[in-house]
């Protein structure tokens, strides 16, 4: 899970770039076909309920809670509209030593050892950098993502689209671009909605894409105006309480937040554990 969406600048994105990208690597790959298109747009969450963000560890949300995160391991929430959890662009933790085993081209290297986040060093980078590498990460990972649509998610949020910001120059934004490309029409052809996590800089360009975007800590580092001009009201927002600098009630108050906005403890622990904070807008 990522728990900053403090990025570093990217260039600006082509308009129009994700898609033109999503259709040659689909026609050109034999690794991950395109799936037939869903018969109707994915349903999108309703607009201005309330959130919740259970990476940690899945329990009965709060009342008032209408839309709820949870990891693609655990199950969605009964008559909430439920997001799945996946991250895909670096390991999960559990699974970096068995993907480098088996899968050692996607594993993004610089001299030798694989690339990890510096926040996250039990992550690993996946390599994005070639149309082949990309084609067969898709592969990997969208079983998954047919996965949280058989288990009854409406929607898949796909994390560490940024990692470019952490490869050492060795990715770029396009590099991700292009497989973020790949996850979003495989996502629409199960019938769920997909969500663009953090990278505040390329909202603009990507909300014709994405269909919402999920995004951690905006008021702290004066973004969130970026995504709600991008994508208005689909916008979900969470801060995070050991920010020693943020006043959640100020950040509440300002006329342009997001409409839904929570506040959780970093770790995202269940209700009822040590450390639990929870609170919204």
């Amino acid at each position: 899970m990522r728990m900053t969406s403090r990025t570093s600048p990217g260039r600006q994105v082509s308009p129009g770039l994700v898609p033109v990208l999503v259709t040659a690597l689909l026609l050109g790959s034999c690794a991950a076909p395109a799936p037939a298109a869903p018969a109707a747009p994915p349903a999108l969450p309703p607009a201005g309920v309330g959130l919740d963000y259970q990476l940690g560890g899945a329990y009965d949300p709060p009342a008032g809670v209408g839309v709820i995160v949870r990891d693609s391991t655990e199950s969605p929430a009964a008559g909430l509209y439920s997001v799945c959890y996946l991250n895909g662009f670096q390991t999960q933790p559990a699974d970096s030593e068995r993907v480098l085993t088996d899968s050692p081209d996607l594993v993004l290297t610089d001299g030798g050892e694989p690339v990890r986040d510096e926040n996250w060093p039990d992550e690993f980078l996946y390599d994005t950098s070639t149309a082949q590498s990309r084609s067969a990460i898709a592969a990997l990972l969208l079983p998954a993502i047919t996965a949280c649509a058989r288990d009854g998610f409406d929607a898949v949020e796909i994390d560490n689209l940024d990692s470019f910001t952490r490869s050492a120059g060795l990715l770029t934004v396009d590099d991700n671009l292009a497989l973020a490309g790949l996850f979003v029409a495989g996502a629409h052809a199960a019938g769920l909605a997909i969500g663009q996590k953090n990278a505040a800089e390329l909202a603009g360009e990507l909300a014709g894409t994405f269909d919402f975007a999920v995004v951690e800590e905006c008021d702290r580092w004066q973004e969130c105006g970026l995504y709600t001009g991008a994508y208005g009201d689909q916008v979900w927002a969470i801060e995070y309480a050991d920010d020693l600098r943020l006043d959640f009630a100020s950040a509440c108050a300002e006329p342009g937040r997001p409409r839904s906005m929570i506040l959780r403890d970093r770790d995202l622990v269940a209700a009822g554990a040590p450390g639990y904070v929870y609170s919204r807008c």
